[in-house]
């Protein structure tokens, strides 16, 4: 090199360490980058991205590659630093271990961690445009990379370690319900909530979200037809089941409009003339997931089914809208008197129906009541009592104090949902849908 002035040999050494800064930027971009973003912009069309998942589909060749080119070009910088500092400073000790600080130094800085820094940033966008560079590097380099290869491959099975050759970008529900909740940069606070729930849908089940037996409005076409008449004319759904002297003998389900239209012609009401536009009923077998009774209500067309347990027993009635609100929070207006009513106090504390499912709690009223057993307040609190309470009993459940208000005919009707110590008069926090 004693032909090459020092000036040449600064140049050659900054254009040495700009090209390894080069591959330190790859490597960071290739390994950084989204894969699902490379495959939806390669599926768009974009040729770089496709490039990039070429490459990363085999990262062994991949990262011996620009392994190989940076000790390379990182030995070759250390060599001509070492011939600077030689006609700078002259042979010796110090000499030397002062421009071994310096090159590395400069390696350090401009060729290892600011490239690498800059494609952690931006490696969506730098994967494509490196990858222009990298697979024609590759295809000249392939012998050199392939015979490094066969060391590396040899030292892997000598400590029997096998790594796939592809791998995995499969998410699990629960890592793609985390993306999900963590990506607000992506998502709006509702969109995020809906997608959450939707990927719930197979963990709930119709026993989670009916209307118990106990509040089943019927039609019995066993009364009097001027009582059927004063139901029909006061009821606030557009579906009623209809049953023949008990719930235990459904006959079919009744479009109130159809009849509503059927009464404007005139004549006498009558079971028989109610029989004549009944539906046939449509079961669903309890704990049924969501999703499936979602899927079975578009395949069948329904909007209402009646949940049977293994016996044929009645055990509630659930509609598509309650699984809609389970998506994407409640929309329809409440039924009067119903169980998921609620009252404020001025004193902060809540007065809920006993029979209030605890998820419409949880999600309405920010509670922490568990899930995974009892559905319904009542049904809570009797297990944890074992026992039906009386009135006027203030006790914790799962550290949510209430006191019973009422009971009647064996289950608890009414409680008090006292805030929590230290909050005085605040009331709980109303949540209209759930993450």
């Amino acid at each position: 090199m004693d032909d090459f002035s020092l000036g040449t040999l600064a140049l050659a050494l900054i254009v040495l360490l700009v090209t390894s800064g080069f591959f330190s930027i790859a490597e960071t971009a290739m390994m950084a980058a989204n894969r699902y973003r490379l495959k939806h912009q390669a599926q768009r069309g974009a040729r770089g991205a496709r490039l990039a998942l070429a490459l990363l589909g085999r990262t062994d060749r991949l990262l011996g590659l620009i392994l190989l080119g940076n000790n390379l070009l990182n030995a070759a910088a250390a060599t001509i630093a070492s011939v600077i500092t030689v006609r700078l400073l002259g042979q010796g000790e110090w000499p030397l271990a002062l421009g071994t600080v310096a090159v590395t130094f400069l390696i350090l800085v401009f060729s290892e961690i600011t490239p690498k820094v800059v494609g952690a940033a931006y490696a969506d966008r730098l994967a494509p445009l490196v990858s222009f560079v990298l697979t024609p590097l590759l295809r000249f380099t392939r012998p050199v990379v392939w015979f490094v290869n066969l060391f590396v491959q040899g030292l892997l099975k000598l400590f029997r370690f096998r790594p796939a050759a592809q791998p995995s970008t499969n998410l699990s529900q629960e890592e793609l319900r985390s993306l999900v909740l963590e990506g607000a940069q992506y998502f709006r606070g509702k969109h995020k909530t809906m997608l959450a729930n939707l990927m719930d849908l197979e963990a709930i089940s119709v026993d989670d979200v009916m209307t118990p037996r106990s509040q089943i409005h019927a039609l019995d076409l066993s009364e009097k037809p001027s009582t059927l008449r004063q139901q029909l004319v006061t009821s606030y759904h557009t579906r009623l089941p209809v049953c023949e002297g008990s719930l235990d003998n459904i006959v079919g389900v009744l479009a109130v409009k159809s009849i509503l239209h059927a009464m404007q012609g005139g004549g006498e009401l009558d079971a028989e003339r109610i029989r004549a536009v009944l539906r046939p009923p449509y079961f669903v077998p309890l704990g049924t997931p969501l999703l499936t009774q979602l899927q079975q209500f578009q395949a069948d067309r329904q909007r209402l089914g009646l949940v049977v347990d293994e016996y044929g027993e009645l055990q509630g009635l659930v509609t598509i809208e309650d699984i809609v609100e389970e998506i994407i929070g409640e929309f329809t207006t409440q039924a009067p008197g119903g169980a998921e009513s609620f009252r404020r106090e001025a004193d902060g504390s809540i007065v809920v129906d006993g029979m209030a499912p605890l998820r419409t709690l949880n999600r309405r009223l920010g509670t922490r009541f568990p899930l995974d057993g009892p559905k319904t307040l009542n049904g809570l609190i009797v297990e944890h009592l074992g026992e039906i309470p009386d009135a006027g009993i203030t006790f914790k459940v799962d550290d949510q104090a209430v006191e019973i208000l009422q009971t009647q005919d064996r289950a608890v009707r009414v409680v008090r949902l006292l805030p929590p110590v230290g909050r005085g008069s605040a009331p709980l926090q109303t949540q209209p849908e759930r993450a």
